[in-house]
């Protein structure tokens, strides 16, 4: 993650707030209640929260399928309602809803006829997309024959078959494996690279960590907390010191050396992988043996036309 992102403002909420009526007009819940914060082009956001935070409805302002009741939400300088702004814009929702009785293949050529991409760049996407998300092998199979993990990688795909410059990504890790997870995140991190600007919305705080450079936690329709996720997470009332293992008269003299010298007493552990890193690493000796793969296998490079070209 780089802090040193452009200095572009891709989305910018001001004070939203989203009050849901009753059918007589009676305001029956504030769902959003004064949010503001701002998404820089190139970089990558966490919108956290409970459930109820208001995080959904956020989104759906976002997407311009509610409009706020006050406040302002603009999305590559237009409001999210616009035509112009959807079309430069991908969305994975929580729940793929894709066409089952449609191939892989089929459905992502469907997806590109919607945003009128004419027919060779439409095909040159859709297989460069099914190379990304690792699912060339299964292209022509039916999506209603796909795990729910494949269906999320379809599901993703389709999110990105107009090059859109800002992505929002609703839980895009449900129903992958740990493997998929791995693909995924890296993938984000690509698009960043590329100049993309990505919404993440997740309860899974681990992928959240290893991808977004600032998050804001929602808490009952406001902003609890917002930052970059290093100066959130980092503790400064105390240091870990690293080096290679010490024998055990070392180790002695050095705690007796901090204890007499700083006057205080300093806890001793072994640095640990956490365990994606480990399950991966067993995966991957343990793939060595080869074999032939049914669902998604390793997913390919990030797809050419997925420019860092802004409009």
């Amino acid at each position: 993650m780089d802090d040193n992102k452009e200095n572009v403002t891709t989305v910018a909420v001001t004070d939203l707030v989203k009050v849901f009526r009753d059918f007589w007009r009676r305001p029956k819940v504030r769902a959003v209640d004064g949010v503001s914060f701002e998404i820089r082009r190139g970089e990558v956001f966490g919108l956290l929260g409970p459930n109820g935070s208001g995080k959904s409805t956020t989104l759906k302002v976002l997407l311009g399928l509610l409009h706020p009741t006050s406040g302002n939400a603009m999305v590559l300088d237009r409001a999210p309602s616009s035509v112009e702004t959807k079309a430069r814009m991908g969305y994975l929702p929580e729940e793929s809803y894709l066409y089952t009785y449609l191939s892989a293949r089929e459905a992502l050529d469907f997806y590109g006829r919607l945003f009128d991409i004419p027919t060779a760049e439409r095909r040159k996407r859709v297989e460069q997309l099914l190379e990304m998300v690792g699912l060339k092998h299964a292209a022509d199979r039916n999506i209603g024959e796909f795990s729910k993990g494949m269906a999320r990688r379809i599901g993703l795909a389709q999110a990105l078959i107009n090059d859109p410059e800002f992505v929002i990504l609703d839980e895009p890790t449900s129903g992958l494996d740990p493997i998929g997870c791995r693909q995924v995140k890296d993938l984000i991190l690509s698009l960043a690279e590329r100049g993309k600007t990505v919404l993440l919305a997740s309860h899974l705080l681990a992928d959240v960590e290893d991808v977004c450079d600032r998050v804001a936690i929602l808490y009952h329709g406001r902003v609890l907390v917002q930052g970059h996720v290093k100066e959130l997470v980092e503790r400064t009332d105390c240091l870990r010191l690293t080096m290679d293992a010490l024998e055990p008269d070392q180790l002695r003299k050095l705690l007796e050396t901090v204890r007499s010298e700083i006057g205080c007493d300093a806890s001793v552990d072994h640095p640990t992988m956490n365990l994606e890193q480990f399950f991966l690493a067993a995966v991957e000796e343990a793939q060595q043996a080869g074999g032939v793969a049914t669902g998604a296998v390793k997913a390919g490079t990030i797809a050419d036309y997925l420019s860092s070209e802004t409009r």
